[in-house]
C-alpha cells in the first residue's frame, strides 16, 4: 500500500514548476549524493545533463536549466534566498566554472553541458540522464524521472510511467476515497483526524504542528508578496503583474504593517459579492504570479497549481470565519493533502503525463474538500466536493505560451478556486445518498482521459493556446 505524507504533497520550492524546476533541483542534489556515497564525486572531472521529452520543450520557459545547475551548486530550493539566483547563475557564466555540491570547481557552461533532446524517454515524458567522465577516462550516469509535485524516481523503477512509489506503511493506509470513508466510519472520526493518526506514525505533534505553521507561512508571505510587487513576469510574453493593481482597489485606503494586520484589513472589506470573488481572484493570482518570477511558493499539489488552496483557505479565514486559528489551518491542510494523494495514487498530478486536470483540476478538488470539511460538512460531502471540483476540469490540457507557467496557467488558479468554494457549496446542500459519481470513479476517468489525450496537449507547448497564439502578438 502506497502511504503518502502531507508534507510529500505540500512541498516547499522554488517557481515555476514543480515537475520542471523543482522535480529536477532535487534530481540533481540527489544525484550528487549518490556520487559521494559511490566515493566517484572527488574524482569528478566534467558533467553533461541531458533533458527529454516535456523537460526539453518547455524547459526554457520552465527554468529547468537553471534548476539543475542550483542543484548541481548543492543550493536548497526551500532555503535558498531566491533574490541570490541570478547573481549566482550570473557568475557561473563569467567564470565558466560550476562548484559541484558547493565543493569541487569544474568547468561548466549552459549551452556547452545541457542539452535538450525532445525525444521522450520510455516511463514517464519528464526524464532526465545525468552524465560523469571522471578523472581516470570513465564514465558514470543515471537517469530519473520528474513525476509531478516535485517526486522524482529512478529509471530503475519501471513502474515510474504509473506514477507509483513505495512508502512507509501507515496505521490506516489509503489508496482510494472508500479506504478513507471506511476508516471515518469506523473510527467516527472526520477525515482530518484520520489523516492526523497517519501523520503521527511518522512525526511528534511538535514536528507536525511546526511543518503545517512552516507551509502556511510560506503560502501567506507568497500572497503578501505578489499581492505588493508590481511590473511585468520575466520571461519575454511581457506578462504584467496584475495582483498588485487589484489589491490596491481593494484594500483602499487602510493601512497596515505586516502580513498579520493585513488579515484584518482584508476582513474589513470583503462585504459584497463582487468584492469576494475579487479577493480571492486576487489570492491566487498573486501566489502564481510569485511562482512565475522563479519565487518561492508550496507544492499544492504542484506549483503550476500552487494559489488555489492558499486562495481558499484564505477565503475561509478571512470571510467565512473570522475567529480562524491555526487548528482550522492544520485540518485544511490535512484534509487537502490526502484528497490529493488520493489522486496522485490513482491518476497523476503530473501535466506532463495529464494536462492541465492533473494540475489545477487535483488542486480545485483539495481545496474543495478541504473547504467542506471547517464548513461543518461529513467526510461523504467532503469527497462529494472533491469529485465536484475534479469533474468540471476533465480534459482540462496543458498548453503554456513559450512554455512558460504564466498563460493561461496564473488565470487557471484563479478560475480553479471559485470552483472549489463553488463545489463546496454544491456539496454542502447534496445527500450522499444522491450523489451519482463517487470521488474514486472521477480520479479513475481522470487517469483514462490523460491516457487518451494527445501528447501535444501535454505540458509540450505545441498544441493548444500554445500555438494558436503568436509569440509576437503577446
Amino acid at each position: 500500500m502506497e502511504c503518502i505524507s502531507v508534507f510529500d504533497m505540500l512541498k516547499i520550492g522554488v517557481g515555476p514548476s514543480s515537475s520542471h524546476t523543482l522535480g529536477p533541483w532535487r534530481a540533481a542534489e540527489r544525484w550528487i549524493d549518490e556520487l559521494q556515497e559511490h566515493k566517484q564525486f572527488e574524482t569528478v572531472a566534467t558533467i553533461d545533463v541531458y533533458l527529454y521529452g516535456s523537460l526539453s520543450l518547455t524547459g526554457k520557459g520552465h527554468a529547468t536549466d537553471v534548476a539543475v545547475v542550483m542543484g548541481l551548486l548543492g543550493a536548497d530550493p526551500e532555503t535558498v534566498p531566491t533574490a541570490s539566483i541570478d547573481p549566482t547563475l550570473e557568475e557561473l557564466k563569467q567564470s565558466g566554472q560550476l562548484k559541484l555540491g558547493g565543493k569541487k570547481s569544474i568547468p561548466f557552461g549552459f549551452e556547452s553541458n545541457i542539452h535538450f533532446k525532445k525525444e521522450f524517454l520510455p516511463f514517464h515524458a519528464n526524464g532526465m540522464r545525468f552524465e560523469a567522465r571522471l578523472e581516470d577516462g570513465t564514465t558514470v550516469q543515471e537517469t530519473y524521472y520528474s513525476i509531478g509535485g516535485g517526486f522524482v524516481v529512478k529509471e530503475a523503477l519501471e513502474h515510474a510511467k504509473e506514477n507509483k512509489q513505495v512508502f512507509k506503511s501507515f496505521p490506516c493506509p489509503i489508496k482510494t476515497g472508500d479506504e478513507l470513508l471506511n476508516y471515518c466510519q469506523t473510527k467516527a472520526k472526520p477525515i482530518s483526524e484520520v489523516v492526523l493518526e497517519n501523520e503521527l506514525s511518522l512525526r511528534t505533534p511538535t514536528e507536525i504542528d511546526k511543518e503545517i505553521n512552516r507551509v502556511w507561512s510560506t503560502m501567506l508571505e507568497c500572497m503578501y508578496l505578489g499581492c505588493h510587487t508590481e511590473g511585468v513576469l520575466p520571461g519575454g510574453l511581457n506578462v504584467r503583474r496584475r495582483a498588485y493593481e487589484m489589491h490596491q482597489k481593494l484594500k483602499g485606503e487602510l493601512s497596515y504593517s505586516n502580513p498579520q494586520e493585513w488579515l484584518e484589513v482584508i476582513r474589513k472589506t470583503t462585504v459584497k459579492f463582487r468584492q469576494i470573488f475579487k479577493w480571492v481572484s486576487c489570492f491566487a493570482l498573486s501566489v502564481n504570479e510569485v511562482n512565475a518570477s522563479l519565487g518561492r511558493v508550496v507544492t499544492a499539489p504542484t506549483n503550476g497549481s500552487a494559489g488555489v488552496i492558499p486562495a481558499v483557505l484564505m477565503y475561509y479565514m478571512v470571510i467565512e470565519n473570522h475567529k480562524a486559528d491555526f487548528e482550522h489551518i492544520k485540518k485544511f491542510l490535512l484534509v487537502a493533502g490526502e484528497i490529493g494523494s488520493i489522486f496522485k495514487k490513482g491518476a497523476t498530478i503530473s501535466a506532463a503525463m495529464g494536462g492541465c486536470q492533473a494540475e489545477i483540476g487535483v488542486s480545485s478538488a483539495m481545496a474543495a474538500g478541504a473547504l467542506t470539511e471547517l464548513l461543518g460538512g461529513t467526510p461523504d460531502q467532503v469527497l462529494i466536493a472533491a469529485e465536484i471540483a475534479m469533474e468540471h476540469h476533465l480534459g482540462l490540457t496543458c498548453d503554456p505560451i513559450g512554455g512558460l507557467v504564466q498563460v493561461p496557467c496564473i488565470e487557471r488558479n484563479s478560475m480553479g478556486a471559485i470552483k472549489a468554494i463553488n463545489a463546496a457549496e454544491l456539496a454542502l446542500d447534496t445527500d450522499p445518498k444522491d450523489a451519482k459519481v463517487p470521488l474514486d470513479k472521477v480520479v479513475s476517468t481522470m487517469w483514462e482521459t490523460a491516457k487518451d489525450m494527445n501528447t501535444k496537449y501535454k505540458e509540450t507547448s505545441e498544441g493548444g493556446l500554445a500555438v494558436g497564439v503568436f509569440l509576437s502578438d503577446c
